[in-house]
């Protein structure tokens, strides 16, 4: 991956000013919509952003349980996203006859829109307080109790949020400001999400691996799907106006997305954490899986299809990882952090009342780090990463967990199978897809060797989960586990305790066997690193959050943001880097050769398209990983284009933010209209987003 001393400078100045600041600087922000600082954009940009803006945005923005972003386009449950949000369902509805990945989907007609296996889709309804009840549930409890008194609060929010309406929403209490803040946010949700276009793999990720977190980029990175609800498409009315005119360089813009994890609000000895124990880590074990995915993928077509998605996806997080440990080893970013953590102290010591209440949670945390050194690997391999991309282990211990979790008060369940969580799992767990055996027993056997080379192969936790076996021969046993089929799956799960322990399958017989000791390790890991580390890090949010109140943001947690900004290129090392790229670029670009060759359809569409249409576009907006398939919206609350992902240096926005380098990265919606038109010649389609007559009659699939 190539480094540039932009990213360098981000490790430097930049993130020592983000981290310094009172204020959020520049463009800078991952807002909540209850607190978006439209005096601040009105002030710079001369663009009135009021609730009936903000809250027609809301109403179209979704929320994507693949962990993207997505908005409402049509009148008619049409919603647009990223290709990568979808091809897990394109590769679950292929077939040895249909491959959706490599060939795209474009359905013309209603009835030919496909059903995506495990997907839910959600919209933001309303946000509320709840910080006065859980601060009184958890006010002056001992480390020990702390985190299960707030676990229990939220569990009972959550419940008491959705009481009555749990088939339609869904409640989750987000934690804001690192436990400065709670709200409780409930969401529309939709079960059914049908899939109605996704191009071809090779055109949304044009030039794979080296272009990626690159710019000039040449991506026709968007899909749609619709939502529907008992059988029939959902009326959208208040959905985002589809503007096929260009973006012009220049103009202000706003991202709605579900940014999912930053950590600019950690402590020093935390972040030290992440560059010295969980980033090292996890790169050794995803570089390797990566080896083992790309072998098997070469083996036989059966075989690239099957890990398609799943190299996609570790490749991805093996670069944002990599982009991240980059950003940390820089000794300037640690260092400024040390610096903010001591000037907050400092405030803190100067109001003898705010000191009383707030202790010293720093000492804490830096405890909480040295156990966390400790544990890291026996809780890494049993709990966090276990199994890495194993479908049969992932519903397994689900169903088991599922299964005994519901025997419990909600209050004193695992916090992911609270009341209000249970039908997202038990929807994943139910919806049917297609499962490899053989892919299984490739990652599996991954993961028992890691987990015996980690662990050592005399240790007590290796023996329960290897039981004597090789990892190779427990792999293959464990492959043929019957819960790669949907009804098996329901049995157990309605089943209860009795349908498991009468289960002969090899799974479900692993999964009961191991699972007393990943819970064992689970446990001894919260309650020494997590639960303190919860309940310091409290004390530090309520001690920011004296000082400096609303006027920064909080961090990414995977709910709604506001960003803004403006379309704009950076200078990359002495080079100018232009804001746009266009349809003309993409033959020039082309090679023929993986990854720069062409899908068929677009190998001879050179004269059937406008050559000057904007394709690709990058903006200073603040974005991070989940803000996939985020719309970006003009002045007017009209959509022109989705992020599909950033430039290298964006990654190290999960410390700070450079508005001068850091650029998130989108496909237009004139480039998405033009391909739709003249190259998939899905007209219906191109009629639904502009709300204009289709051009031409279309009677066959376009070939």
């Amino acid at each position: 991956m190539k480094k540039s001393n932009s990213l360098a400078r981000i490790c430097g100045g930049a993130v020592i000013a983000a981290l310094l600041a009172t204020p959020a600087p520049a463009d800078e922000g991952m807002w909540t919509f209850d607190n978006f600082p439209a005096a601040a954009v009105r002030a710079k940009y001369d663009v009135n952003i009021d609730r009936a803006w903000l809250d027609h945005v809301r109403g179209a923005a979704v929320r994507l349980a693949t962990g993207c972003s997505a908005s409402i386009v049509s009148g008619t449950g049409l919603v647009l996203t990223n290709h990568h949000c979808v091809r897990s369902c394109a590769q679950d509805l292929s077939t040895d006859k249909a491959d959706y990945i490599r060939d795209g989907f474009s359905a013309l007609k209603r009835e030919d829109e496909m059903s995506c296996p495990g997907m839910q889709a959600e919209v933001l309804l309303s946000t509320v307080d709840v910080t006065a009840r859980i601060a009184a549930a958890t006010r002056g409890k001992p480390p020990g109790e702390f985190k299960a008194a707030l676990d229990a609060q939220i569990a009972a929010i959550e419940k008491d949020g959705c009481a009555g309406h749990e088939t339609v929403e869904r409640c989750e209490v987000i934690t804001l400001y690192g436990g400065g803040r709670y709200r409780l946010y409930v969401y529309r949700k939709y079960t059914d999400v049908r899939l109605v276009f996704a191009p071809e793999a090779q055109m949304a990720f044009f030039g794979g691996d080296p272009d990626n977190f690159n710019f000039p980029r040449y991506d026709f990175d968007c899909a749609f799907v619709r939502l529907y609800e008992n059988g029939a498409p959902v009326a959208t009315p208040d959905h985002l106006i589809w503007r096929d005119s260009p973006p012009v360089e220049g103009e202000t813009i706003f991202v709605a997305g579900n940014p999912g994890t930053t950590q600019r609000l950690l402590t020093a000895e935390q972040l030290e954490s992440l560059r010295d124990i969980d980033l090292p880590n996890a790169l050794l074990a995803y570089s390797e899986l990566r080896g083992r995915l790309v072998r098997f993928a070469e083996e036989s077509p059966d075989h690239r299809r099957a890990a398609d998605d799943l190299l996609f996806g570790v490749e991805n997080t093996f670069k944002s990882m990599r982009g991240q440990e980059q950003a940390l080893v820089d000794p300037r970013l640690i260092a400024a952090s040390h610096a903010f953590d001591a000037a907050l102290r400092a405030r803190v010591a100067k109001d003898p009342k705010l000191a009383n209440e707030i202790g010293d949670p720093w000492s804490e945390i830096a405890d909480a780090q040295r156990a966390r050194k400790e544990l890291n690997a026996r809780f890494y391999f049993t709990e966090r990463l276990a199994a890495p991309g194993s479908d049969l282990f992932a519903y397994g211990r689900a169903i088991v967990r599922a299964v005994e979790e519901r025997t419990k008060p909600n209050g004193a369940r695992l916090p992911e199978y609270g009341e209000s969580r249970l039908p997202l799992i038990e929807k994943t767990v139910l919806d049917a897809r297609p499962i490899s055996s053989e892919l299984e027993a490739a990652v599996l056997e991954f993961w028992l060797s890691k987990l015996r080379e980690n662990l050592r192969a005399d240790s007590d936790a290796t023996r329960t989960f290897l039981a004597g076996q090789s990892p190779e021969l427990l792999a293959a046993t464990l492959s043929k586990s019957q819960l790669s089929d949907p009804a098996y799956r329901k049995q157990l799960w309605d089943g209860g305790i009795a349908a498991l322990t009468a289960s002969n399958d090899p799974m479900i017989r692993f999964v009961l066997a191991t699972d007393p000791v990943s819970r064992a390790i689970r446990k001894e890991f919260e309650d020494r690193v997590t639960n303190p580390t919860a309940r310091a890090a409290e004390r530090i949010a309520r001690a920011r959050f004296a000082v400096f109140g609303t006027r920064t943001y909080p961090d990414a947690t995977f709910s709604l943001r506001l960003t803004y900004g403006k379309i704009e290129g950076w200078t990359d090392n002495g080079v100018a880097v232009p804001a746009v790229t266009r349809f003309e670029g993409l033959w020039t670009h082309a090679t023929g050769q993986f990854p720069y060759q062409l899908a068929p359809l677009w190998a001879g569409a050179a004269n059937a398209v406008d050559p000057k249409t904007i394709f690709d576009f990058v903006s200073d907006a603040d974005i991070i990983g989940g803000n996939s398939g985020s719309p970006v919206i003009d002045a007017q609350g009209r959509v022109i284009g989705a992020i599909f992902d950033g430039n290298i240096e964006s990654l190290g926005g999960a410390f700070g933010f450079d508005d001068s380098v850091q650029r998130a990265v989108a496909v237009s919606t004139a480039a998405i209209t033009e391909a739709l038109r003249n190259v998939y010649k899905n007209q219906p389609l191109v009629a639904e987003l502009t709300g204009k007559p289709a051009l031409s009659p279309v009677a066959t699939e376009p070939e």
